[in-house]
């Protein structure tokens, strides 16, 4: 059974290697004052929109939902595997994992948000842990697969997370991390400038009527806008241990997959 470790265990946890200092996206005053009030503002924003969170899907007929299933299963997702679901949100990906693990497998959720956790426990009856991926409360080499579905770019540091999503991985172990992004064509990053930063803002204000929900989604698209490159995030991966870490994109969102080394 996997439990938060004690105060020793926690002390002494680390991955394999050092991992380098890499920000999720460039910084963004105009959202908070510096970088040691990111987490909390986000968390708070989070918090504020978990009611709301799901509209968006629902407005576009839940065609996330299913890519996430889909795009899990193709890169290997199991029946009876052990999976650890990273900033689970409203339960989106946990949902879909668990339906792919079957019985014999089993799903943790781990969230920083109470808000958002107290939705995904709504559809999804797992254990779920508040935490961060930076920090994860769990002992070494304990799932066979960590899945982070449209978060990244809300983690303090790429290379602190992607340490202890190695710390956590047994060995062969699979991460696999949807995010959004912008294509690097002209017409590209106008279309999709105009759908995240101007079209689903106003959905979800429409759709609500909640200004948290509608400042989350205006926050998102900044993130996006500004977010690591797709080669800093695969340099990332392999700068801590991952082996042949890949992307694949499917506009408007881009799919890295790596696996921890046999030992």
């Amino acid at each position: 059974m996997d439990t938060p470790m004690d105060e020793t265990t926690q002390a002494d946890r680390g991955a394999d290697v050092a991992a380098p200092r890499i920000a999720p996206h460039k910084p963004l005053d105009n959202y908070y004052q510096s970088e040691e009030n990111r987490h909390k503002y986000v968390v708070d924003l989070f918090n504020q929109s978990a009611p709301h969170y799901n509209t968006i899907e629902k407005c576009f007929g839940n065609i996330g939902l299913w890519y996430r299933g889909f795009s899990l299963r193709r890169a290997g997702l199991a029946p009876g595997m052990r999976v650890l679901d990273v900033a689970m949100g409203t339960g989106a990906v946990a949902c879909n994992a668990v339906r792919l693990v079957g019985p014999e497998g089993r799903v943790f959720g781990i969230d920083p948000s109470v808000g958002m956790i107290r939705e995904a426990q709504k559809v999804f009856k797992g254990p779920v842990t508040r935490g961060v991926a930076g920090h994860l409360p769990f002992r070494d080499d304990r799932f066979d697969y960590l899945t982070m579905g449209i978060a990244l770019r809300h983690v303090a540091d790429l290379g602190e997370a992607f340490g202890e999503y190695y710390r956590v991985l047994k060995p062969g172990g699979t991460v696999w991390i949807l995010e959004a992004h912008v294509p690097p064509s002209g017409i590209g990053h106008w279309f999709t400038k105009m759908m995240w930063g101007k079209v689903i803002p106003g959905i979800t204000f429409l759709a609500t009527r909640s200004e948290p929900a509608k400042l989350l989604m205006d926050y998102y698209w900044d993130t996006i806008d500004q977010a690591a490159s797709r080669e800093t995030v695969t340099e990332t991966l392999k700068a801590v241990g991952f082996e042949e870490p890949t992307y694949r994109m499917a506009h408007p969102v881009c799919e890295f997959v790596a696996q921890k080394p046999l030992r």
